[in-house]
């Protein structure tokens, strides 16, 4: 491990607080409380997407996000759980079989415990294999598809609290969701409707015309007030279930569906990392420090098996909080500290008041935030540009709301396999000189087992249609860095397919990588014997003109 030499710091602790500056601090410390006014009421607003308590949000707000404050490399990203992530805790833990709840909390708490630390413990594998870069590659198709399949479900599955009804069923998908509104007809509530109404009215409004100011605390303040100095619960309106006052404690973990709960860890996981990855690239500053993929997955691994060790939601990077922070000048992750304390205080001094606040504000807010994820526009624009893009987004959205938001992911996952492996598969030849009857080719991509054989054909082919006919062909294979014995058998067959065509063989700038693997193979050993290996193209056109 590297240190850094002005404080004998480990350079991957705290590595935002690098070259830090004390001018930036007054900067740090209303950013943090700037993101803490949208992130505290936001994150209890989704516990309640998994049918979990309040408390869960907010404690969700404050373990994971020291810890990524410790380890993460986004100067400006706030960290806790988004609309995504508990919607699909909320999917895993249907799926599972795990009953929430007020009168099942205690049973729900043991098995989201599980289900956190497993989605750690999968991070941190991921990063112990260095996979950040092909997690990456999963397309912006394949997002938008899980976003707008997220969002209506979601949506969907508020709409029977904003009508007065108190029965959560967002993880049990959009078309139960959609069976519960219908159900909620025959009991709506004058009250609950006027106050939900009221709500997103006022979250747009001010979303519309002074972006700056907090919306989702400003409503979740307005609802407490409401039912503190109105008889408002008198006429119906649900508060939430008592919240109580003090800080997260260490949680078991019950084990008895821990099979049940993997699929869902993996799929949470994979969304964990793609949202926390986005959201640091997209507030990093030109001036910052580049995203380091690796080192996202140590600090969001690393996140998310302490806050699982004391009960909290799997936590991601959050877009809108982020953005506030980026936007209030947050220089460090000194502002996330901030916020840890503002949702501290929140958790000590304020149970008793947030047990005032009714259920419809908080569905409201979360109503609000994911129908912005519901991007039609965009995918009506897509089918213009891109029709490939289109639909790819249109099934992973349709089997989000048929087949559920985890058969999403998983098939997301696959397509970007598949588009990658068809990528990779395309060959990327180019013609770099020719001397008499000696032609010289790039080989553009290296060579993988999904690729080797389309490539051995197409060199064939680009062999064989010269216009004046060519006994030798040198290949560059610089690119071949990672070589198999897949790769050594597809090179043999093409030696053997341009022989029979009255072409030789040659290669040139092998990488000592693939060297130290093609030496030991008989079919090489010859071909370096025979003199056709050399150290650079200039040296194969050479030593074919001889």
């Amino acid at each position: 491990m590297t240190t850094a030499p002005a404080t004998g710091r480990p350079a991957w602790l705290l590595p935002t607080l690098a070259g830090y500056r004390r001018r930036w601090l007054g900067k740090d410390v209303a950013a943090g409380l700037s993101a803490g006014a949208v992130v505290v009421p936001q994150a209890m607003a989704y516990a309640t997407v998994a049918n979990l308590p309040v408390e869960v949000g907010l404690y969700t707000c404050i373990v994971p996000m020291i810890v990524y404050a410790l380890l993460g490399g986004s100067r400006a990203m706030s960290v806790s759980t988004t609309s995504t992530i508990a919607t699909l805790t909320a999917t895993t833990l249907v799926s599972a079989g795990v009953a929430t709840g007020a009168d099942n909390a205690e049973d729900a708490l043991g098995s989201l415990v599980t289900l956190t630390l497993l989605v750690g413990v999968v991070l941190l594998a991921a990063r112990l294999l260095r996979l950040g870069s092909l997690v990456e590659n999963i397309s912006d198709a394949t997002v938008l598809g899980l976003k707008i399949g997220v969002g209506a479900t979601v949506a969907v599955g508020q709409l029977p609290k904003l009508l007065g009804e108190t029965g959560n069923v967002s993880g049990e998908g959009f078309f139960s969701g959609l069976a519960a509104v219908g159900r909620a007809w025959d009991s709506v509530n004058g009250v609950t409707v006027a106050l939900s109404a009221a709500s997103i009215l006022a979250i747009i409004l001010l979303k519309a015309f002074a972006p700056r100011a907090p919306g989702a605390l400003i409503v979740v303040v307005a609802g407490i007030l409401i039912v503190a100095l109105t008889s408002a619960r008198d006429a119906g309106l649900q508060l939430i279930d008592p919240v109580p006052s003090g800080l997260p404690v260490p949680t078991l973990p019950d084990l008895d569906k821990l099979g049940a709960l993997v699929p869902g860890a993996l799929a949470i996981a994979v969304m964990v990392f793609m949202e926390t990855a986005a959201v640091a690239k997209g507030i990093r500053k030109p001036a910052d420090p580049m995203i380091d993929s690796d080192t996202e997955l140590l600090a969001a691994g690393a996140a998310n098996i302490a806050g699982g060790m004391f009960g909290t939601m799997p936590a991601a990077g959050g877009f809108s909080q982020s953005a506030v922070n980026e936007g209030a000048g947050a220089r460090s992750q000194l502002a996330g500290l901030v916020t840890v304390a503002l949702a501290v205080a929140v958790a000590l001094f304020l149970g008793p008041v947030l047990s005032l606040l009714p259920q419809a504000t908080l569905a409201a807010v979360v109503f609000v935030a994911v129908v912005g994820l519901i991007q039609i526009p965009t995918l009506v624009r897509w089918a213009r540009i891109s029709p490939r893009d289109f639909w790819i987004a249109s099934v992973v959205a349709a089997v989000g709301l048929t087949a559920g938001l985890l058969a999403a992911v998983g098939l997301g996952v696959v397509l970007t396999l598949v588009l990658v492996l068809r990528e990779l598969n395309i060959p990327k030849l180019d013609v770099t000189g020719r001397r008499g009857a000696t032609l010289a080719v790039h080989l553009g991509r290296g060579l993988y087992t999904a690729n080797a054989l389309e490539n051995e054909r197409a060199i064939v082919a680009l062999a064989t249609a010269q216009d004046e006919p060519i006994d030798t062909l040198v290949l560059d294979v610089e690119r071949l860095e990672v070589v198999t014995m897949t790769v050594l058998s597809a090179l043999e067959d093409l030696d053997r397919d341009l022989a029979g065509q009255g072409v030789e063989l040659h290669l040139a700038r092998l990488p000592g990588s693939a060297l130290d693997v093609a030496k030991h193979v008989p079919w090489y050993q010859g071909l370096a014997a025979a003199g056709r290996v050399h150290e650079s193209v200039e040296d194969g056109l050479a030593a074919a003109a001889d």
